[in-house]
């Protein structure tokens, strides 16, 4: 397979991968299991930890749907893995009937069939579904799962395997209200938003906490804030931008709506936009309005990059583990100062308001 259609990887770096990686492209022969070691997939770590070696097309990718997908982040580990092979096995059951369930991997399942990698490392987590889940709920991070899949993969367990809130929480180990909260957040949501969210075209930042903030309005309707997602989903706009919008979508004039439903999104941020600077803001808030933005833009960039596979050296480790300990310690008079000033912020939001 060519990547010439890949977007972000260069063709030099491919076939320069593939140039000294030959038998694993080879048609007739890249699903061996003798020929995946070449590019770094057969670990020999692998061997005593109960993960093997299968083929990608064994898998049934019926859980997909319930984990959320990341153009940047699947750019970014395509990359790793042309440089490195797939080092994390993907992880799933196998039922008695011999069939393999993905739970876990999605985007290295993506990546490896762009790359037409037949054989992948994988791990077995048992032999019941539901028992699966429960596992991979239990040994998942905050990184490797977000809130809104856990919701979704609890709310599999209670739709489809009829377990109740008590006994997931018994076997996660974790409180009633712990899973509830995650219920609660799956039941918000309608259809059309998971699926915007969960196919990657809107935030799942946006959704949590702009969104969300609207949906426990009784003023705004379902159909209203389901509206507002298909509107703006897909469309490349920052988180701020969709902040902006919402408040003018929600909070603002019938004309404003009009504009955002009938797609007239860069108009109708322009005229928001044009009436937040329209504020005589003095040089000091000016450069303050600056500060957030920047801060807010590299935050983002952090989380996003932060899960990036290529950090390898100990140069590079030694330097963020002082980095990140300064930041660590600036982390709660960060917050409280942030949270202060919205606070305080909140109580004025006339600019967006009917004329």
């Amino acid at each position: 397979m060519i990547l010439r259609g890949i977007a972000g990887i260069s063709p030099c770096i491919y076939y320069r991968y593939r140039q000294s990686n030959p038998i694993l492209f080879s048609r007739r022969n890249r699903l061996k299991p003798a020929n995946v070691s070449m590019v770094g997939i057969m670990n020999a770590d692998h061997a005593d930890s109960g993960i093997r070696q299968v083929e990608i097309s064994s898998f049934d990718l019926r859980y997909e749907r319930c984990r959320l997908k990341s153009n940047v982040v699947e750019k970014a580990l395509l990359c790793s893995i042309l440089e490195h092979g797939i080092r994390d096995p993907l992880q799933g059951v196998q039922t008695e009937g011999g069939c393999r369930i993905l739970l876990d991997g999605f985007k290295r399942y993506r990546c490896a069939k762009k790359l037409s990698i037949g054989i992948v490392p994988y791990h077995c987590l048992g032999e019941d579904e539901a028992f699966g889940i429960i596992t991979l709920l239990r040994i998942a991070n905050a990184k490797s799962l977000n809130i809104v899949e856990q919701a979704r993969l609890i709310d599999e367990l209670r739709s489809l395997h009829k377990m109740s809130i008590s006994q997931i929480a018994g076997l996660l180990e974790k409180s009633k209200g712990w899973v509830g909260m995650r219920v609660g957040i799956i039941g918000q949501m309608s259809p059309a938003i998971v699926d915007k969210v969960f196919s990657g075209q809107f935030p799942v930042y946006s959704y949590m906490y702009t969104i969300r903030s609207f949906i426990r309005m009784n003023a705004v309707s379902r159909q209203d804030v389901d509206e507002f997602v298909k509107s703006v989903a897909a469309k490349g706009l920052s988180i701020r931008d969709i902040e902006i919008l919402a408040n003018g979508y929600f909070k603002g004039a019938e004309a404003i709506r009009e504009q955002i439903r009938n797609g007239n999104i860069p108009w109708a941020l322009s005229r928001l936009t044009d009436r937040v600077a329209a504020k005589d803001c003095t040089q000091v808030e000016q450069r303050m309005l600056r500060d957030l933005e920047i801060a807010q833009k590299y935050m983002h960039r952090v989380i996003n990059k932060s899960k990036d596979g290529r950090y390898k050296s100990a140069s590079f480790h030694a330097q963020a583990n002082l980095l990140t300990g300064g930041i660590l310690r600036q982390m709660n008079l960060f917050f409280e100062s942030v949270k202060e000033l919205h606070d305080q912020s909140g109580q004025t939001s006339g600019y967006l308001s009917s004329p």
